[in-house]
């Protein structure tokens, strides 16, 4: 090995080949989901443009789903609009869990931070800025790239929704919570937060079973935080 390639090989990472590093598991959850909400707003009568700019300027998957599921279904325009805001109020808690980490920030960053972040890029950028890492190019990278990937796989959708009848054999369905459990091994720092993650997943899934179809998820997410806090208390006790 020559001193070039030990020279380059000691190089530090840019700024932006870190953000695609860091975002490539999202890259891989967000092409299929975006390109099966592609495919689905076409068949429901939606325009081109306006599932691109969907993806554009709502940028929040479950919500343009749901969208696209209630314009197939004839709903009114205020019940769309509705649905969308309280299906998206979960990003004031997230939006909340961040502030502490960019007080720093003027309005305009902070601004157009927010608009581009959704569940999976909080999930990267908590566990970024809890190591301290919130510089703005690596930052703003990580969501222009999220972002860039999911008009994309729209626009690949919109392309192939002609070839496309049924998207339900191709298993599309499944990149999105692939994605999450790809994102939440990298969060899993010490047995509780193991412990915690278990716990979550089997609640939401006895919930569900149960007949909780709309909230088992939010439900299963309260009680095993409720539980993880109850643990940390209970073995910070002891060990003081």
């Amino acid at each position: 090995m020559n001193c070039d390639t030990l020279s380059a090989s000691n190089r530090p990472e840019s700024a932006l080949a870190s953000a695609f590093r860091q975002t490539l598991p999202i890259i891989l959850g967000y092409v299929p989901v975006g390109f099966a909400y592609g495919v689905l707003a076409q068949k429901s009568g939606l325009s081109g443009i306006n599932t691109l700019l969907m993806s554009l300027l709502v940028y929040a998957g479950s919500a343009q789903l749901i969208a696209v599921g209630l314009f197939a279904a004839g709903a009114a325009p205020l019940a769309i609009v509705a649905t969308t805001f309280v299906v998206n109020l979960r990003h004031l808690l997230m939006s909340a869990a961040l502030a502490p980490y960019l007080r720093g920030w003027g309005k305009t960053r902070l601004a157009l931070f927010s608009y581009q972040m959704t569940d999976e890029t909080f999930a990267l950028h908590a566990n970024r800025f809890a190591k301290s890492q919130t510089g703005p190019a690596e930052t703003f990278g990580i969501n222009l790239i999220a972002q860039s990937a999911w008009v994309g796989s729209t626009a690949l959708g919109l392309a192939a929704s002609t070839l496309i009848t049924d998207i339900r054999p191709i298993g599309l369905d499944y990149a999105l919570p692939a994605m999450f459990i790809a994102l939440l091994l990298g969060q899993l720092k010490s047995r509780l937060h193991l412990a915690v993650a278990l716990v979550a997943g089997v609640l939401s899934t006895v919930l569900m079973l149960a007949g909780l179809d709309q909230s088992h998820v939010l439900a299963a997410t309260i009680l095993a935080a409720t539980f993880g806090l109850g643990v940390h208390a209970w073995i910070s006790k002891r060990s003081s």
